[in-house]
């Protein structure tokens, strides 16, 4: 079995190797495109390098609607190219790439309309369905089908009875979008990658009118390097602009973004076995399965304030309370609102005003020598857009180089995922853990969850429930410290758990235990503890601030309230 461990000294070696000898491939950024990036360039036999400013999916990639799908809706948009490449996507990902991460999840759609209604949307799923078999990878899930009122209201008692006159149930698939890119780091460093968080690129290296490398600032450590490499790709989503302006060079194209945000709700206040896809005047609105909790979202709108912590508004909330309620019998209200999070689309600028007609496409360009940009898309499509990435920079590399291998590269904890789970009950047994606990360690970890079992067998205590936050255990902090990359406290709350959405007070309760499990790992001591704890406890009071502000200009204002984590 592959493995690789992200801990500090794997880190400091990550560094000084980039800055030792040039790279074949630098990627900055370490979103999922970025992550996927790296894999594909490491797995075609490329010297490597992957930095990121922040943490691994600190941006976008930790905060979508967390779906792995074909985008029902651009079939509307009569974009079939696009969804049927996101269909094989899908398919890879769920049969072959990551199954102990990605996972199907049934979406009922209420109909309004008698007869025309059910012939036009039935057409569109019978179509999606069909071009996800026909990609060859699309057989393990269930097809569509179309149920009548009494039965709709069987699978989805929440709704109300007049707010349809039938449904069409399909599948799509969903994953923990953090946990994916922290998995997809740790394959590249697998395969010999050399991967470093908290590392911001703060200038580029230029010979003439080539680039040739970027100086990176150790934002843990406080040191300069200068890492040099034959291409750079530029994969840093909303940041592509700010990124690019570091050269000098006016990009090719504009990135613009659309803020979207979800509420997460816990699971009796929604008395549904399915998820549901509603349309409203603007786009679609999802509530989705979400462990012990659903997901509702999302909000398409214009984003030009702070790309790092982007704030869901009042406005915001209130928007997707009012339309879900619309079709619900017994409406959600603020109070039943556990966690709130926003994120921030990268798309590409176009001629249209509306950010949710803005194309989610990708495009790779190679500005200048030496540098290629990568940008747009959608999470589902990332490997493609890695590929294509790669493809463009071995342009500028004098050397043959293999075709891309990534279809054929599952991801660490694949490999053996489906034989552990069916050996759920002994491991259980051997371990002493309850088989739901190891159900929930095989589907955040896959085959890696034998070095979680490996920590607790060592210190039972960890295989504790963490306090304030029991569906996760204390052995998980630990592991998401020494092997996963994580270096502050947010990190883990936020990120390799889902703490801070998942509990009604975001994760505070659990923050000293967090920290106090991290400490030896990271070798704080205790007044780094206590800054750590004080950190989050701020931000999370500035969040819940921002989201009292009636609109996105004093959103923004009081979650900029919060510093970001600054390392003793």
């Amino acid at each position: 079995m592959r493995t690789a461990t992200l801990g500090p000294a794997q880190r400091a070696e990550a560094l000084a190797r980039m800055a030792e000898r040039e790279l074949d491939v630098l990627v900055v950024g370490g979103g999922v495109v970025g992550a996927g990036t790296a894999l594909d360039a490491v797995t075609r036999g490329l010297s490597t390098g992957l930095v990121e400013a922040r943490d691994w999916a600190s941006g976008t990639s930790s905060r979508s609607s967390k779906l792995v799908h074909g985008g029902l809706r651009y079939l509307e948009m009569l974009d079939f190219a696009l969804v049927r490449e996101a269909l094989k996507e899908r398919g890879l990902l769920l049969e072959r790439l990551a199954p102990h991460l990605v996972k199907p999840v049934p979406f009922l759609y209420p109909l309004q309309h008698k007869g025309w209604e059910r012939f036009y949307a039935g057409s569109g799923v019978a179509l999606y369905d069909a071009m996800s078999v026909s990609s060859g990878h699309g057989r393990g899930l269930p097809v569509h089908r179309h149920l009548s009122r009494r039965s709709a209201l069987r699978v989805a008692p929440c709704l109300r009875k007049d707010a349809l006159v039938g449904a069409l149930q399909y599948y799509d698939a969903q994953m923990d979008d953090a946990r994916y890119v922290a998995t997809l780091v740790r394959t590249a460093a697998a395969y010999g990658a050399h991967c470093a968080n908290r590392a911001r690129v703060v200038g580029f290296l230029r010979e003439g009118e080539r680039v040739v490398g970027v100086t990176v600032q150790d934002v843990e450590g406080g040191g300069q390097y200068e890492i040099r490499a034959k291409q750079i790709v530029n994969a840093t989503g909303v940041w592509t602009d700010d990124t690019q302006a570091l050269i000098g060079e006016r990009g090719q194209f504009h990135v613009r973004a659309s803020k979207g945000i979800h509420l997460v709700v816990p699971k009796d206040r929604i008395h549904s076995t399915t998820g549901l896809i509603l349309r409203t005047e603007k786009s679609v609105l999802f509530v989705i399965p979400w462990g012990r909790h659903w997901i509702v979202g999302t909000t398409d709108t214009d984003w030009d304030l702070d790309k790092a912590h982007p704030a869901a508004s009042s406005a915001d909330i209130d928007y997707l309370l009012e339309h879900v309620n619309s079709v619900l019998a017994v409406p959600l209200t603020r109070d039943d609102v556990e966690g709130v999070y926003a994120g921030l689309r990268p798309l590409l600028a176009g001629e249209s005003d509306a950010t949710s007609k803005l194309s989610r496409e990708h495009t790779v360009a190679h500005p200048v020598p030496g540098l290629v940009v990568v940008a747009g898309g959608k999470y589902t499509t990332y490997r493609v857009m890695a590929k294509d990435a790669v493809d463009e920079a071995v342009h500028g590399l004098d050397q043959r180089v293999a075709e891309c291998v990534t279809e054929d590269v599952p991801l660490v904890g694949a490999e053996g995922y489906r034989a552990l789970w069916n050996a759920r009950a002994r491991i259980a047994a051997r371990t002493g853990l309850h088989v739901v606990r190891v159900e929930h360690l095989l589907n955040r970890y896959g085959a890696l969850t034998e070095e979680l079992l490996d920590l607790v067998a060592v210190d039972p205590s960890l295989g504790e429930p963490l306090g304030g936050a029991e569906d996760y255990l204390r052995a998980e902090v630990v592991y998401a410290a020494s092997h996963e990359g994580a270096r502050h406290l947010d990190d883990v709350l936020t990120r390799r758990t889902r703490i801070s959405i998942e509990t009604f007070d975001r994760g505070t309760r659990s923050a000293r235990e967090c920290a106090e499990l991290m400490a030896p790992v990271l070798g704080w001591d205790e007044q780094h503890v206590e800054k750590e704890i004080e950190h989050y406890e701020k931000r999370v009071q500035a969040e819940r601030e921002s989201q009292r502000q009636p609109d996105d200009q004093t959103a923004d204002a009081a979650r900029l309230g919060a510093p970001d984590i600054v390392p003793i």
